[in-house]
This record gives C-alpha cells, structure tokens and sequence, in this order.
C-alpha cells in the first residue's frame, strides 16, 4: 500500500511527517542537490570575479565566446551555449526523471495530495510574472521577461542552508523540493511554447523518430550505456537543430524512465539512473551553466540600473516580493479550501520562509533571461544581473527568518532521527505501534540499572581504596 504523503487529506494535515520511504529518498536527494549547490555558488562567484577584474575580463570573454564543434552537424557552438543548451539538458533529464517520481511514487501520484504544491506552484509562478509585467509595462519596458522571475533554483536555496547553518525539517525541505520540480515542469513548458521560433520538422521529425525508439529500447528491457549515450546524444542533437530548445529533449528522456519499482527491485531504473546522473548534473553541468553565464559587470552602473530600468526591476520585485506572496498565498488559499490543518510542530511563518526562499531563481531564471532577450546583449547582462540581486536578496530575507527560528528547526530534526532502540528506524515512526512504549520502557530501565551498576562498582572501588590495610 503506498504511504502516505506530506499532504495526505485524510490526515488533514498540512506538512505532516513525511512516510519513512520519502524521507529517506528526500534525504538522498537533498544531500546531492546541497553539494552541488555549493559548487553552483562557487561557480557564479568564480564568474563575477572573472569578469570584473580588469585584468582578466577580456579572458572571460574569449573563453566563453569560443566556438567549438562540428559545423557540418550545425554544432559549431560557443562555450557559452554548450553550456546553456548542452549542459543544462543533463540538468532537466534529471529533473524529467523527478516529475516522472513524483507523478508515480511522491506528492504528485494524487490528485488530492498534488493539490498544495501544484497550486503553491503555480501562484509561484503567475505572481512574479503579473508583478514583472505591472512594473514593465508602467515603467514603459519591455514585457519579453516575465517568465524570468517565474524560476526556483533548488540547488541554490540548498546551498545558502548550508552556508548560513540552517537545517530544516523533512515536510519543509520535501515542500520546497516538490515546488522546485512542478515548477521545472512549467519552466519547461514555457520554454517549450514561448521560446522557440522557426521550426525545422526535418529535424524535428528526426527527434520525435529518436525518442520513440529510446522509449522502445526501454520498454524491452535493452540495456547498455552503449546503447543509450550515442541514441541521447543525436536526439538532443535534433531537437537543437529543430529550433525547439534543446533541453526539452533532455526532459522527455527523463520522462520516459519507469520509476515504479517492480518485485524483487530495490530501486527503479529511474531511480537508479537518476542516483548516476545527478551528481554530474549538479556537480559539473549546472556549475558550467553558471561560470559561464553569470559572468556580467557588477559596475556601480550596471547596479543603478537594475533598480531604475523596468526590465530589471520587475525581475527584482518579480523574485522578492512575487514569489514570496505567490507561494505563501498559494498555499494559504489550498490550505483554507481543503481545510487542511497545519502541522502543529510548525507555523506559518515557516511556510512564508520557505517562499521567500524559493525567490532564489539562478540557474533557469538565468537561461529564461538569455532567451527572452535574445540579440540585446546589453540588457541580457543586465537582467542576468538583476536575477543575481534578486536571489540574493530572496536568499539574506529567507536566511534571517530561518535563523530566528532554528533552534526550533534542530530540535524537530534531531526528534526525527532519533533512533534509541538502534533498529534502524527513527522513534517517530513506531510510536503507533503496540509494543513501541514496552520496548522503550525496558530500553530505560536496561539503562537505568547499567547506571546503578556503575555507580555500585564505582562506589565499592572508592570505599577499598580507603579501607586500612
């Protein structure tokens, strides 16, 4: 029977203890995603330093602008777009091979359950882009970006837990990672729909022919990475030549893996392929992605700029505040309609912290803005710079509130790992079980009497020592 979810109606719980399982794999998946998260940060402080330094600007420049490929495939690519269309392609098939989890094993697999962060999601997503075409369209910019603030970079959120020291219980962390991956299914979409211009169906056609026969392979059983690298590789080939970005062909192959686990498996091929591929997803091409495209000049200019043109103000206000009041609302209003309680070990002022945190949008955000601005070169690197000031300042207001509320945070998290019988499963999750209270009952007393025994031969060993000979 499936566990129960963090958002089990039934329970009526908002944000309940997560069933074992998911904590487990959340864990799991979290540890990898912090990782790389630091390396993402470390990546984009590398990029800033890079390209603000007199000395080595021009440098940047070269590297990133130098083209490199097969040209009669119509792949002779920068470094920059490599990483752009190449790397991140990686990134979403993992992100393919999460929503395809999640529909079937997580959150998603019921409706009633999907329903919190499906719409906490989606009022992400729609507040930021109706804030940054309000301030757009009053400030008489450019409307092109209103899908940039739309984005959460879960890696990055990870990464400032670890660096500011703040942990988090399962529900939030498994809240704010459901988010990220609705939301990198309607970043998806939006790339998908609104960013692709001329078609080549040659090519697409091609793709399409390559993904049905990937999705045969699977089917049958055939295994090989020898098999699988080289049919990946020209169908995200096609799909680049096709006009369609080539990242959706990364999601669709993600899609593609079964990710129920069978008798006798311990891990689906999903979960399994997704536990291979993600620490180089995380680890090398999202860090790449970054280096090479957060390069932009942190002039006291450029600053200025991002707080008095429109484009780059929407983005701002777009991650800050939309986000914030798009998540919290969203959440808020599907709490209120199902009648859901909150978990009584948290408040809602978690609930606001976490969306604040989900206002860092680095690494889509900065694909997004690259897309929709396409041929500016100049306001590219400003709205780049305004989606950098953006999550920073989403990612200092998120930390302060966490910070109040941490030792709150440790004391949730050490009662979750508990495990004073050492049988391997942590005390919360066998506390309704019948003979749980006897066992621990004689734990304690088993303790007990070690301490008496103790304190006996400690005793008897003082009273010899001082005893005439």
């Amino acid at each position: 029977m499936a566990a129960p979810s963090p958002t089990d109606q039934r329970n009526r719980k908002l944000l309940g203890r997560l069933s074992l399982p998911e904590r487990r794999f959340v864990a799991d998946a979290l540890r990898a995603e912090t990782v790389g998260g630091v390396l993402l940060l470390a990546a984009a402080i590398a990029a800033l330093l890079w390209a603000n330094i007199p000395a080595l600007t021009s440098s940047y420049d070269s590297v990133r602008n130098f083209h490199i490929g097969p040209g009669a495939l119509g792949l002779d690519l920068s470094v920059q777009h490599w990483a752009a269309d190449g790397m991140l392609a990686i990134f979403f098939f993992v992100a393919g091979i999460e929503l395809k989890r999640e529909l079937v094993a997580g959150d998603l697999r019921d409706p009633k359950a999907a329903a919190l962060p499906v719409i906490a999601a989606l009022c992400g997503m729609a507040v930021p882009a109706l804030v940054y075409t309000l301030v757009s369209t009053l400030g008489n910019g450019s409307t092109d970006g209103w899908a940039v603030p739309t984005a959460t970079d879960i890696a990055f959120a990870l990464a400032v837990l670890a660096v500011i020291g703040t942990s988090l219980p399962s529900a939030l962390r498994a809240f704010l990672l459901t988010l990220a991956v609705v939301d990198d299914l309607f970043a998806i979409l939006i790339i998908a729909v609104f960013f692709t211009s001329e078609i080549d169906f040659v090519a697409l056609g091609g793709a399409f022919v390559g993904l049905v026969l990937f999705w045969f392979l699977l089917r049958k059983r055939v295994r090989g990475w020898y098999v699988y690298i080289p049919l990946a590789l020209a169908i995200w080939g096609l799909m680049y030549n096709s006009g369609v970005h080539a990242t959706i062909a990364g999601v669709a192959m993600g899609l593609m893996l079964r990710c129920n686990r069978e008798d006798g498996e311990e891990h689906s091929p999903g979960e399994h392929i997704e536990h291979l591929v993600r620490p180089v997803s995380a680890g090398l091409a999202v860090p790449l992605f970054a280096l090479f495209s957060a390069g932009v000049s942190l002039s006291g200019h450029a600053i200025g700029q991002v707080f008095t043109r429109p484009e780059t103000l929407g983005v701002v206000l777009g991650l800050v505040v939309g986000k914030t009041v798009g998540i919290f609302g969203g959440t808020w209003l599907a709490a209120r309609f199902t009648k859901a309680e909150l978990n009584e070990d948290l408040a809602w002022p978690d609930v606001l912290a976490v969306a604040s945190l989900a206002g860092i949008g680095f690494t889509v955000s900065l694909l997004i803005g690259e897309l929709a601005f396409a041929g500016d070169d100049v306001l590219v690197d400003e709205v780049k710079a305004a989606v950098l000031m953006g999550s920073f300042i989403a990612a200092v207001v998120a930390g302060i509130m966490l910070k109040i509320r941490n030792s709150r945070y440790r004391d949730l998290t050490e009662a979750e790992e508990r495990d004073e019988d050492l049988d391997g499963i942590p005390d919360v999750y066998e506390q309704d079980k019948p003979d749980y209270h006897l066992r621990m009952a004689l734990i304690h007393e088993a303790k007990a009497a070690e301490h008496r025994r103790r304190a006996e031969v400690a005793a008897g060993s003082s009273g010899d020592g001082d005893s005439p000979a």
